[in-house]
């Protein structure tokens, strides 16, 4: 049985394709990869996220930004849509179409089972070679748990872990502190069938 041969593009062909489709795709290595929906307790998780981040990054000169925003991860190549990301001062953009972020400080990714692996493996090594990143948080929605990778002044990087609803998160890259409790409101846990 003969299977499909690989059909390798360039970053740029990429961008020209993924700007004029219907859904996202992220890119890694010239390949691009169709990005699926989340169930209810990711979406959730993600609402819950992007509600803190807003409030509490109002009037101060920092920007959060949704799963729509594409990220660049220059010692790749890649292009990934994170669940979440902000910038504190200048954001600065592939060029003028301002959809691809070059510089975030922080970068969120919800995952699932499926994600997982791939979340904490060569994506978690591809953002932390971003150079203005230096917070990296990853959030279960199919229990209670949050990571958080912060770099240190050595440039190695540290990670903390939250397992507790009355834990916080404090998120110094962008002066913002998550309750779990705010995390996981409302998100039901129960495995899916």
């Amino acid at each position: 049985m003969a299977s499909n041969p690989r059909v390798y593009i360039t970053p740029e062909q990429y961008l020209e394709l993924d700007r004029k489709a219907e859904y996202k795709s992220e890119y890694y290595n010239g390949e691009m990869f169709a990005m699926s929906g989340g169930r209810a307790p990711h979406n959730s998780i993600c609402a819950n996220l992007l509600a803190e981040l807003v409030m509490q990054l109002r009037k101060r000169s920092c920007n959060a930004y949704t799963s729509d925003q594409r990220v660049r991860i220059p010692a790749t190549g890649a292009y990934t849509y994170p669940d979440a990301s902000a910038v504190c001062g200048e954001p600065m953009f592939l060029d003028e179409t301002r959809d691809t972020l070059l510089n975030p400080s922080l970068i969120v990714e919800v995952f699932s089972p499926s994600t997982e692996d791939y979340d904490r493996g060569k994506k978690s090594k591809g953002y932390r070679s971003i150079g203005s990143l230096a917070e990296y948080l990853m959030i279960a929605s199919e229990e209670i748990g949050v990571e958080l990778l912060s770099r240190q002044l050595d440039g190695t990087w540290s990670i903390r872990e939250f397992t507790n609803l009355n834990d916080v998160v404090e998120l110094k890259s962008v002066g913002v502190r998550l309750a779990l409790a705010d995390l996981y409101d409302k998100v039901d846990l129960t495995p899916a069938p």
